[in-house]
């Protein structure tokens, strides 16, 4: 199955959640995703740099 999102766009996103002040809710809803996506990213990718 092809990834709709890159490791660097995933990132960029988490990097976004954390830097401002808005629910996770319209985070997602602004790129479209779940908020279950959202949170399987941040425990896989959390801790990561790119």
């Amino acid at each position: 199955m092809k990834k709709r999102f890159t490791d660097e766009q995933i990132i960029r996103i988490l990097r976004e959640a954390e830097s401002r002040d808005e629910p996770v809710k319209d985070l997602c809803k602004r790129h479209n995703i779940s908020e279950q996506t959202f949170y399987r990213w941040r425990n896989k990718f959390g801790g990561m740099d790119v």
